[in-house]
């Protein structure tokens, strides 16, 4: 699933007061609730409301994970509702408000570092008052990967299930084109320059991306962090760093991810600045570009763009010259559903999330959204099993990790601003750092 906006700007700070009164009545009902996931199957009856953000292929993989359900529990009935990212926030608190929301999708849900403690999202917010159900010793929770439920955790506690994971760090190449002039898959950043400049010597048009978007070109910024970056305590640490103010973003080795994302711009098809997200992957079944950066949530539609004209490849990005830095691909979870204390029906909610988490079922749900498996043991697609050496460990990308300053401008959002970069800015690396670390440095 594409990056929401969690990616794209700064986390939202609406509701905040609704989601204390929520979570003040979300306690009170739990309090008097009563089932689990262990429930006998006779007591599971009523209404189930579950709303999630859309996308089509999640989407249909819920229906059908709600068909059997329903089939093997006919006392109760499921209304799911899907709606857009942009309106999923307003319609899932006046949903709460209303209390017909049992089950739903949690955004933006890390456990905030004490430093950054003004910047907490409304759901963690919400788990950390009571509002949400605390599922750490629910049953279903073990057939999860510890490291993925190590990276979701808020207080120590456990407050969804991880429907999947997506990595985004990664480049698609083109098999034909590489072994056509005798090169390999690079594994380190000098390594990808030789390539670029072997391209480019053959006519041929190192990288596409979709620019039009903007997102998709911060797609070379994390893979950059990434690798600068390669484990989660040093993404942590830079995080805190930037936000003590003990490092600045125009020191050498952050400044590096722009220069090194502005490599690959320099690298990139004529004018990408106008192309959009949606045409590249047809734009990458032409030839037009030996690689593409792009998110395993898009693998499905480039191999229909593909279709069997030639093998294509999935590595991590390479910035790194030390290749173990670059072995493993960086991601995020995707779609964690939480169940509202005031939920009125929480025996029905854990029974599906118990029936959700089942090996056959999650086999098939997970197939269908084209996620990778938050599961140990799952069967999986043929491309993900490709990749299964740089996913053997759920690592989460930067953009998991940094919490951004309200305070700060629009600079330092990310906080690597690789929007001002040319040509979809006018900054050089130098030049975007500084802007970033003016924006940054304001709002303290």
């Amino acid at each position: 699933m594409k990056p929401t906006s969690s990616f794209r700007g700064k986390l939202g700070r609406g509701m905040v007061a609704a989601v204390a009164m929520l979570a003040a009545v979300g306690t009170t009902a739990a309090c008097g609730s009563t089932g689990s996931s262990s429930s006998s199957d006779s007591e599971i009856s009523g209404q189930l409301n579950i709303l999630v953000s859309s996308a089509s292929a999640s989407d249909t993989a819920f229906k059908q994970v709600n068909k059997a359900f329903e089939a093997k529990y006919p006392k109760v009935k499921v209304n799911f509702s899907s709606v857009p990212n942009d309106s999923y926030p307003a319609t899932k608190a006046s949903r709460l408000s209303a209390g017909t929301l049992d089950i739903f999708v949690l955004k933006n849900f890390v456990e905030v570092p004490s430093y950054a403690k003004d910047s907490t999202s409304d759901d963690t917010l919400m788990a950390q008052s009571g509002g949400l159900v605390d599922l750490t010793n629910e049953s279903f929770m073990k057939d999860y990967t510890s490291s993925v439920l190590k990276a979701q955790e808020i207080g120590g506690k456990q407050y969804s299930v991880p429907t999947g994971l997506s990595y985004s760090t990664g480049i698609y190449y083109n098999k034909k084109i590489f072994a056509d002039n005798g090169l390999k898959a690079p594994t380190t950043w000098s390594e990808l320059e030789s390539v670029m400049s072997t391209l480019k010597s053959k006519g041929i048009t190192p990288f596409g991306i979709g620019g039009k978007d903007t997102w998709p070109a911060g797609l070379i910024m994390l893979g950059s962090v990434a690798s600068e970056y390669p484990t989660l305590a040093a993404k942590q640490a830079l995080a805190k760093n930037l936000w003590t103010q003990k490092v600045s973003l125009t020191d050498s080795k952050p400044e590096g991810i722009l220069e090194k994302t502005q490599t690959i711009f320099n690298n990139a098809q004529q004018n990408f600045s106008g192309a959009g997200y949606d045409d590249l992957p047809a734009a990458f079944a032409r030839g037009n570009f030996a690689m593409m950066p792009d998110g395993t949530w898009n693998e499905p539609t480039i191999e229909s763009a593909v279709n069997g004209a030639f093998d294509f490849g999935y590595i991590p990005f390479p910035a790194s010259d030390n290749a173990s830095d670059n072995s493993v691909l960086n991601g995020k979870i995707e779609l964690q559903l939480g169940v509202a204390s005031a939920t009125k029906n929480k025996a029905a909610a854990l029974k599906w999330l118990s029936f959700f988490s089942e090996k056959s079922t999650y086999t098939t749900f997970a197939k269908t959204a084209g996620f990778s498996s938050s599961q140990p043991g799952i069967d999986t697609s043929k491309f993900l099993k490709s990749i299964s050496q740089y996913t053997e460990k759920y690592e989460p990308a930067w953009d998991q990790v940094w919490v951004a300053n309200n305070k700060a401008g629009e600079d330092a959002v990310y906080p690597f601003n690789y929007p001002a970069l040319s040509p979809l800015g006018t900054k050089s690396a130098q030049s975007a750092a500084a802007s970033s670390e003016s924006a940054w440095s304001a709002a303290f």
